[in-house]
């Protein structure tokens, strides 16, 4: 009897049973959610079972039907992408999908010409994206929802690979006006006794905030915000200085308020930008390809879409001299 279903049904059926919910599994696999609905109704009229009980406070629950058959779609799915991997291995193409997260703090400056780059170099690759926070990233690498993911040297487990690319070191960002922004130079004890824009994600705000801890004082957070467009917003506005690793190209605030970059001395450690992913997958041969890919576009002196310099006290941008390595 032919199969009447298909794995990517089978795909939202897992991330529905994984989220407990249509809308949790629609943002798991980038879709809508009426497409996730229509998947589990027509996998359900396949099987002739009832695999989720609706629950409409509360999403979804899976029935006993449908724990079962949760499992054997998680193993359907891992056999057919071992399948596809053997078969790209065998031909000695790169090809097939590839299914790839970046942090949503850098994603819109570097995943797009990186992207580019790539598929242009392997047109029979389908590049997949998601912009993530690193604890989804995470999740997303351990539950196989990612092949690989760009992100930072933050908290990275034992049973994860990381394979470093370029360092990144912190500055701080202020309004043209702002007192301490024609420094050549800033540190956190400068930085104390005024009003701070934290970005407020997991991980990232501990990063940052750990350069106050280590000089043991206290910042004055003034606002907190999870998205660097908005940071950027309030900082051009005044509402106090930011702190962050990425500088882009274009030096002002989404509405156009220039901005300064000063940056950040004493003890700050940078932050190192690089991939992420579960042991062994880098001997895929298509993410072993968007790994060397990667080494290409990004060093330490050169990531996509990011300015790479420093700022003179006039607020002049100077390239720094080439990595020595």
């Amino acid at each position: 009897m032919p199969l009447r279903f298909t794995l990517r049904q089978l795909e939202y059926f897992v991330a529905a049973g994984e989220a407990g919910s249509v809308a949790g599994a629609a943002d798991r696999v980038n879709v809508s959610s009426p497409s996730v609905s229509a998947a589990i109704g027509q996998l359900e009229a396949e099987f002739g079972v009832q695999l989720f009980v609706r629950k409409h406070a509360q999403g979804l629950a899976l029935t006993g039907a449908g724990r079962a058959l949760l499992d054997q779609a998680r193993q359907a799915l891992a056999e057919a992408e071992r399948l596809t991997q053997l078969a790209s291995a065998l031909s000695g193409d790169v090809r097939g999908p590839l299914r790839l997260g970046c942090l949503l703090t850098f994603a819109q400056m570097i995943v797009p010409p990186l992207r580019r780059g790539f598929e242009t170099l392997y047109p029979d690759v389908s590049v997949s994206q998601s912009e993530l926070n690193q604890q989804q990233i995470f999740d997303q690498i351990r539950g196989g929802q990612l092949d690989i993911a760009l992100t930072y040297d933050l908290e990275i487990a034992r049973d994860l690979q990381f394979v470093p690319l370029a360092k990144l070191a912190p500055y701080a960002m202020f309004p043209e006006t702002h007192p301490l922004a024609g420094r050549s130079a800033v540190s956190v004890e400068d930085l104390k006794d005024h009003p701070m824009v934290l970005l407020d994600l997991p991980l990232s705000s501990a990063y940052l905030l750990s350069f106050f801890k280590a000089a043991g004082v206290r910042p004055m957070i003034a606002e907190r915000t999870r998205d660097m467009g908005v940071m950027r917003g309030l900082v051009g506005n005044g509402f106090g200085y930011a702190i962050a690793n990425i500088r882009p190209l274009h030096e002002s605030s989404p509405d156009g308020k220039r901005l300064r970059f000063v940056p950040l001395v004493g003890p700050v450690r940078p932050m190192v930008m690089g991939l992420v992913m579960a042991e062994g997958a880098g001997n895929v041969l298509t993410v072993k390809a968007f790994i060397d890919h990667c080494r290409q576009m990004i060093t330490d002196g050169s990531v996509p879409g990011i300015h790479m310099g420093t700022t003179s006290p006039d607020g002049v941008s100077v390239r720094p001299r080439a990595a020595q390595r």
